[in-house]
């Protein structure tokens, strides 16, 4: 898709003051671009380009948009993964600013992440029960760490054995169930899906798209979406972020945007949400 990128639009307005659990204000951030003339540095390209966001606690949102749009930066930048050239992000009224010193331990102690291929955001040495174990060893959490992972694995449906076994003998659902585990684990208050069904069959998605909305109801959480594909917005989250070529050209409650987006790019992203007989974006 061409459209040119409209101004960025205002921070979107969706909590009160006191209840928004993280937010981005102003987000700078570019990268060097790859080759350039001989004898001539490649001009520097501008990922995000004043990007203001909140995400209130307990809801779902879910900012999309295709390759390139700035949404992975984004996410990037909101979990203190970069450091953002200007603007400034903050959990729960804390500003986030990496450290080496700390890494940051207090923010991973409250966000879990889930990636979009299981089968690489597991080590295939570890047992899944050492890899599930993994945030509560890096946050230093009190308790039985092979307990609570038994737990949240028998949460997740998981055969009684699992923690003993190894990545590749599970099917891309059962480990995608397994990231949720580990991200769940040590109780944040923030869960991130990073694409978190796009690499599952029709049929495993809706599992795990109703999984989600179940832990979601079930632990409170607040739940964070990065994802191109619209289709699976309804499933996840009351509001929609829209980004477009480094900002933000839309936001707002989901069936608004789906069902009168107001720029043509997200038209022609709504456009593109494959249709199931007897539903409706």
């Amino acid at each position: 898709m061409t459209a040119p990128a409209p101004a960025p639009t205002p921070a979107p307005d969706l909590a009160p003051a006191g209840s928004v659990l993280l937010s981005g204000r102003d987000l700078v951030q570019t990268y060097q671009a790859h080759g350039g003339a001989l004898f001539r540095r490649a001009p520097r390209v501008r990922a995000l380009d004043g990007v203001s966001v909140e995400i209130p606690r307990g809801a779902g949102v879910a900012i999309v948009g295709e390759s390139g749009s700035g949404k992975s930066t984004l996410l990037r930048l909101l979990l203190g993964l970069e450091r953002p050239e200007a603007g400034t992000v903050a959990f729960d009224g804390r500003e986030v600013v990496a450290k080496r010193s700390d890494r940051l331990l207090w923010l991973r102690s409250r966000t879990g992440i889930v990636f979009q291929d299981p089968y690489a955001s597991l080590n295939p040495r570890r047992t899944i029960g050492q890899t599930v174990a993994e945030p509560l060893e890096a946050i230093g959490a009190p308790g039985d760490h092979a307990a609570l992972v038994r737990a949240m694995l028998a949460r997740l449906d998981l055969p009684e054995d699992t923690a003993e076994r190894y990545p590749a003998e599970f099917s891309g659902g059962q480990r995608q169930r397994i990231a949720l585990a580990r991200a769940l684990v040590h109780g944040p208050d923030l869960l991130v899906g990073d694409e978190p069904v796009s690499a599952l069959d029709v049929l495993v998605r809706r599992r795990i798209l109703e999984l989600l909305a179940e832990l979601r109801a079930e632990l409170g959480l607040t739940l964070l979406t990065v994802t191109h594909d619209l289709g699976i917005v309804p499933d996840l989250a009351e509001h929609i972020i829209v980004m477009h070529r480094g900002v933000v050209i839309e936001s707002g409650p989901v069936e608004q945007i789906l069902g009168a987006p107001r720029e043509p790019y997200t038209r022609a992203l709504v456009a593109a949400i494959p249709r199931l007989p007897g539903r409706t974006p």
